[in-house]
């Protein structure tokens, strides 16, 4: 039987999951924007005070998160696997961890000059937010698995080229007789963080995949 047919015996109760992800992953967006507003900022006293709003918005992420787990000890009756909702909101509670942790090395490094490679890594993040708010979406109703496919490729594709571009900034790095070798380390650590962002992007796109697999 499938999910669309076990969804007319749940009570609206059991549907309270579907709008905590969709909550979970309003909230991601708004810190993906934040991110890219802020690193295209050139004032840096507003830049800082954008960035530190991700803390904010990371502290938000986790209360949803942790009304998920709490409403997954109350509810005997799930949309889909427990297992699969608990990996699911971890994997979602880590892509705003990272972000957040992205903003922090930037505020903590005292990063004076945003560079391009930052700002691409940010775009990326951003569509690869996006492409995880259609997945999330529609797993609301389980009526549109192209979408939901498409969805995951796209992450999949994105965090190939956030590998790419962690590469040859990693190279151009190395290559520079100039940078100072402290802002050198700084900047890598910076850029793998927010390659790491992808990662778990991909990794929620990855159990949004497993759900499709075993109830589409």
């Amino acid at each position: 039987m499938g999910l669309g047919n076990f969804l007319k015996i749940f009570t609206p109760k059991d549907r309270v999951f579907y709008s905590l992800f969709e909550e979970v992953m309003g909230n991601l967006q708004k810190m993906s924007s934040v991110l890219i507003q802020a690193l295209n900022e050139a004032n840096r006293t507003e830049r800082d005070r954008l960035l530190r709003m991700l803390d904010d918005l990371e502290h938000q992420n986790d209360e949803v998160t942790h009304r998920i787990f709490i409403e997954l000890g109350r509810n005997f009756i799930t949309p889909f696997d427990r297992e699969d909702i608990h990996s699911l909101a971890t994997a979602l509670d880590d892509v705003a961890d990272y972000t957040w942790g992205t903003a922090k090395r930037i505020l903590n490094y005292q990063v004076d000059e945003v560079d391009d490679v930052m700002r691409e890594f940010s775009i990326i993040i951003d569509k690869c937010i996006s492409m995880l708010h259609t997945g999330v979406h529609e797993l609301r109703n389980m009526r549109n698995l192209k979408a939901i496919t498409d969805a995951c490729v796209g992450i999949n594709s994105l965090e190939n080229e956030a590998d790419d571009l962690f590469d040859k900034a990693t190279v151009s790095l190395f290559s520079s007789l100039s940078m100072n070798p402290i802002e050198l380390i700084k900047r890598k650590d910076l850029y793998q963080e927010m390659e790491i962002v992808t990662d778990k992007c991909e990794d929620a796109a990855n159990v949004i995949e497993s759900i499709i697999v075993k109830y589409s």
